[in-house]
């Protein structure tokens, strides 16, 4: 995929139909897989270039507060640099000012539509606990079924809340673990148990299982909604 540097807008010649042209280039790649069904990783990185480019505008030290994970010091400061040395130009700041504004609208528009999608597969999931469920489900596992394939992948999860600005976050690590069959006679219960039997680290786990009718792209989009779905339906019980 057609990537952006972190400092796209401000980089090289600031020329607003230079920056347009590479701005449209990178959303219709981005675009070409939204239309394949595909979100991730490209929705979570046009996110990460809008909030970049709003976070500039608006105010170069939200960059430092919001973005430590993604941005480096070195890239903070260089974005510090820039937006100094734009204040001091009025007609630089100006075109880049508006190579901003335009970038943002033309971006969240196609955020919109990925958003679109993502609510739609979002609501097509169903998650439901197979069997008993301990006390303790910050650790399991999980079904996924697309479609009507008879096919069922089957994940390992573990829940975390890590702090971030005084509030507490929930994330999700997972790993692939196998591929299981249902049948009417090997039902999501029988999966569990023969889980259990193959896997004694976890004598009593937690486990769910995610269906839906859609047969989208697992990695790209199914399994990215599925995790994020799981962390809203364990939310209330975590922590």
């Amino acid at each position: 995929m057609k990537q952006l540097s972190e400092t796209w807008f401000a980089e090289g010649y600031i020329d607003f139909e230079l920056k347009k042209y590479t701005l449209l280039a990178y959303l219709q790649e981005i675009n070409k897989y939204f239309n394949q069904n595909k979100l991730y990783p490209q929705l979570a990185d046009l996110i990460f270039h809008y909030n970049n480019i709003v976070a500039f505008r608006e105010n170069k030290k939200y960059l430092q507060e919001h973005f430590p994970k993604k941005l480096t010091g070195i890239q903070i400061e260089k974005l510090q640099l820039l937006y100094e040395q734009m204040i001091a130009d009025d007609e630089l700041m100006q075109q880049l000012e508006e190579i901003i504004n335009y970038s943002a609208n033309e971006m969240k528009t196609t955020i919109s539509s990925g958003t679109e999608l993502y609510e739609f597969v979002e609501e097509k999931l169903t998650i439901t606990p197979v069997g008993l469920v301990p006390l303790d489900n910050q650790e399991g596992y999980f079904f996924l079924s697309a479609g009507y394939v008879k096919a069922t992948r089957v994940y390992h999860y573990r829940l975390s809340i890590f702090e971030k600005h005084d509030e507490k976050f929930r994330s999700i690590r997972t790993s692939y673990l196998d591929e299981m069959r249902r049948s009417l006679v090997n039902t999501y219960e029988n999966l569990k148990y023969d889980l259990i039997k193959n896997r004694t680290d976890l004598p009593n786990p937690a486990v769910y299982c995610i269906e839906t009718e859609l047969q989208f792209p697992v990695e790209e989009t199914l399994l990215p909604i599925a995790k994020r779905s799981l962390v809203k339906y364990l939310s209330p019980s975590v922590g």
